[in-house]
């Protein structure tokens, strides 16, 4: 039996392939973020994007609910099914207890790279600098925003900084592949190991290992205080910056800004198997609902999605419309200027963009739709080294006898032995004993080094009977640091002055 039905004036069928569609986790976010968003997604969607959005809660109501990460529970199987969320910006709540769902959404998905484009857009966007045209690649994971943080006595406070080998080459490996990859020609390092020198020391030393692997790159480390000044005096002469965590969001800030505005600037996190593309700029709850924001930052973070997911065409003509926009001087209030002929609002700057999908820009330099080839890096095995314990650092809540070190040096000559010697007292890092300077300021948080002169090696039950003479002698230990040495070398740092 012929079960079809009856066909009559139907035109020929369409045998076109239907596109496959790539599934995106999506999170519109607090503030601006859902405006911004849907004003986005409608970009994308206008432009031919093959993607299948999904959202997810992530963000200020998720926190205000109870849950201490602010995201959803049901949100991390769809990130992680789909491998790729699209994040408009975050609000957290103010009041202690609650921590940046961005930083939890990077280090608990391994996110491992954050790649910060910053271009100049001028004439048409104000800038001082139209050459710009450079990329920060920031380690994303480690570093103070490990976020372990202690108060240990009445003054003093403190936040430790991470920094491992593995993190550091993963990062550098990332810069110079990206580099590579999209044909750029130099990678500089930044970090301050002149003064931080086992921490940022070590980001230098495998920065120097690894640059040695890439000769058809330029490769050049700065101070980062120096290079902080010269990428806002000179920018132009930076290519690809790789460097440590907290640097690396201090200078992509500043290198937005110094480009014509942070409202421009999109974010993509890499990691091994998810990624997250964001807007720079944060969720500007003062004009949230008023269709003022600019929506450019999370389009051209939309762009680097798009090419993330090998779909390099379409990011071209999103991103070769939204420059003719600029080029016809329809702007948002944020940077309406001489060059502004038409002043709108957030959907209606969509709307210009979509009108210009399939246009180029006219003095802009236009975007290819050339995909570059993902990148994947791998961290080269190496042998360990040979680790002895030598010694112990004791921190002290102590602040009797107007804080004399020599008093505090005496008190603890009676917990040391033949075994232990007294080596150093610090205060905030200085040396105070033996033979400190009177003018030095003390706090009531000192660090009482001791090394071990035993015929025997040192074991952890002997500190333990060392902590325990020191509580024996009235003294108040808040923390300890074992010192060791790795193949011969000091794992700790003499004190300043030392």
């Amino acid at each position: 039996m012929n079960m079809t039905a009856p066909q009559t004036n139907l035109s020929p069928a369409d045998t076109s392939p239907t596109p496959t569609l790539t599934p995106i986790a999506v999170a519109p976010g607090d503030g601006i973020g859902p405006e911004i968003m849907r004003a986005t997604l409608r970009v994308l969607e206008a432009a031919g994007a093959r993607i299948e959005p999904h959202t997810v809660e992530v963000g200020k109501e998720v926190y205000l609910r109870g849950v201490n990460s602010g995201v959803a529970p049901e949100a991390w199987e769809v990130m992680r099914r789909t491998g790729v969320l699209l994040k408009g910006p975050i609000t957290t709540p103010q009041g202690g207890g609650y921590k940046s769902v961005n930083v939890t959404l990077r280090k608990a998905l391994g996110l491992y790279a954050n790649v910060r484009p910053a271009r100049a857009y001028a004439p048409f966007v104000v800038t001082h600098h139209p050459e710009m045209d450079l990329v920060i690649v920031r380690e994303n994971e480690e570093d103070l925003y490990a976020g372990i943080e202690h108060r240990q006595t009445d003054e003093v406070y403190q936040c430790l900084k991470l920094v491992t080998r593995d993190g550091c080459e993963r990062i550098i490996r990332y810069a110079f592949e990206y580099a590579r990859a999209h044909g750029r020609r130099k990678v500089t390092a930044m970090s301050k190991d002149n003064i931080m020198k086992l921490t940022d020391g070590l980001f230098h030393r495998v920065f120097d290992e690894v640059a040695r692997e890439y000769p058809d790159l330029t490769a050049d480390h700065m101070i980062v205080d120096i290079g902080a000044a010269r990428l806002g005096a000179r920018p132009e002469t930076f290519d690809v910056i790789v460097t440590l965590n907290l640097y690396g969001d201090i200078l992509s800030d500043i290198a937005s800004e110094v480009a014509g505005s942070v409202g421009l600037g999109g974010s993509a996190n890499i990691g091994q198997s998810v990624a997250l593309f964001e807007a720079v700029h944060g969720s500007a709850p003062d004009i949230a609902g008023q269709d003022k924001a600019n929506p450019s930052g999370l389009l051209n973070a939309a762009a680097l999605m798009l090419t993330h997911l090998g779909q390099g065409d379409v990011a071209a003509r999103v991103l070769n419309a939204w420059l003719r926009t600029l080029e016809d001087g329809i702007h948002t209030g944020d940077i309406a200027g001489e060059h502004t002929t038409r002043r709108v609002g957030t959907q209606d700057f969509a709307q210009a963009v979509i009108d210009r999908l399939g246009q180029l820009p006219g003095r802009l330099p236009a975007v290819s739709g050339e995909v570059a080839p993902r990148i994947g890096v791998q961290v080269k095995p190496r042998t360990r080294a040979e680790k002895v314990l030598v010694g112990v650092d004791v921190f002290l809540d102590w602040r009797e006898a107007d804080r004399q070190p020599d008093v505090l040096g005496t008190q603890l000559g009676q917990a040391a032995n033949a075994d232990w010697k007294l080596d150093m007292i610090s205060n905030r890092g200085v040396k105070v004993w033996p033979q400190g300077l009177p003018e030095t300021t003390c706090s009531d948080h000192w660090r009482c080094r001791f090394l071990w002169q035993g015929e025997r090696p040192l074991t952890p039950a002997d500190v333990l009977a060392l902590l325990a003479r020191v509580s024996g002698v009235g003294l108040d230990f808040v923390k300890t640091e074992h010192l060791y040495t790795f193949d011969g070398q000091p794992g700790y740092t003499a004190g300043q002055g030392q």
